[in-house]
């Protein structure tokens, strides 16, 4: 390494996100905050209950799981999607990604089940 070239801090080239849908899931938190859905306060309240929960992982490997869940009762309490519509989404979102051939992007009209 030259003396022109800046080490970066351990750990700072691993990724943010083990997995995309952890990305999405958090960005999706901060755009409906973004929108007044709910406040940083709500947030942090909702997100402390589910950690919280008995059969957390002490190493925090679940933790955008419990991200999820808070989220989800987040969007339930507020009315704008109950876990009944979260799942039957989900589903669909899952029926369509096996449905969709590999390498071409996952769209919720790729979904076989739709429109029964």
């Amino acid at each position: 390494m030259s003396r022109h070239e800046a080490k970066l801090p351990a750990g700072f080239d691993e990724p943010v996100f083990a997995e995309p849908w952890q990305a999405e899931a958090f960005a999706l938190t901060v755009a409906l905050h973004g929108k007044g859905l709910f406040s940083w306060s709500e947030w942090a309240e909702a997100l402390s209950a589910e950690v919280k929960q008995p059969g957390a992982a002490s190493d925090g490997h679940d933790y955008y799981e419990h991200w999820l869940a808070a989220l989800e009762k987040l969007l339930a309490r507020k009315g704008v999607a109950g876990k009944t519509e979260v799942d039957e989404l989900a589903a669909a979102w899952e029926r369509a990604a096996h449905a969709t051939p590999h390498g071409k992007p996952i769209l919720l009209e790729n979904d076989p089940g739709a429109g029964r």
